[in-house]
């Protein structure tokens, strides 16, 4: 477990992408859909309890959420998409503004794409996938709540995933995670230490496709 992401504080909260810090540094963002418990693995990784919004209505989070830990290294919070019970119009100014912040922001380095593990590999899922692999930029998948089932439950969907993904061409991993039983946060925690230092030539002991 590497204590610097327990540092993380939160700076800023962008409604669109001229409103976000200066593009420097490095950033991974950390995107899934609504309820697919994506700001209790920010929470989990960052062992604060509140960094964070959770909420019980999906969709909550409706603006770039950017959170720094060290100097000229920050996690941001998209928008979840799917379950939001909003206006189409107020879905469409989301899109807008993540397809912005994903095509044109520089400092983006890697992508955490969170999915419940019972529901993984949605339509949107897949849109992010293409998206990274389109860019080829490096992915990283937390399959969630993987409490709610048993543990061979849980392994059987992680293959199931992973032989899904095989034929996808850019770097790729995945896990299984529980942010309320901490299940899989030193492994989250090795792979941003690799995105965030890339100098570093260790190579991971996860999953990787």
């Amino acid at each position: 477990m590497n204590p610097v992401y327990h540092q993380a504080k939160f700076i800023n909260s962008a409604p669109q992408l001229k409103d976000a810090p200066k593009d420097e540094g490095l950033e991974v963002a950390f995107a899934g859909r609504s309820n697919a418990g994506k700001s209790s693995a920010i929470n989990a990784l960052t062992r604060q309890n509140s960094l964070a919004r959770i909420s019980k209505t999906p969709g909550r989070t409706q603006m770039l959420n950017f959170f720094q830990f060290a100097e000229g290294k920050k996690f941001v919070d998209l928008p979840g998409y799917g379950y939001a019970r909003v206006p189409l119009a107020i879905k469409e100014k989301w899109h807008r503004m993540m397809e912005d912040y994903l095509s044109k922001r520089k400092a983006l380095c890697g992508m955490i794409l969170v999915m419940d593990v019972r529901h993984p590999l949605t339509e949107f899922d897949w849109q992010m996938i293409t998206w990274c692999e389109h860019n080829n930029l490096p992915l990283h998948i937390l399959l969630t709540k993987s409490d709610k089932l048993g543990y061979g439950a849980a392994k059987n969907t992680l293959l199931k995933v992973q032989k899904e993904l095989s034929e996808v061409d850019f770097p790729l991993s995945l896990q299984l995670f529980s942010a309320p039983n901490n299940t899989g946060v030193d492994e989250i925690h090795q792979i941003l230490d690799q995105w965030f230092n890339p100098d570093l030539t260790e190579e991971s002991e996860l999953n990787l496709i």
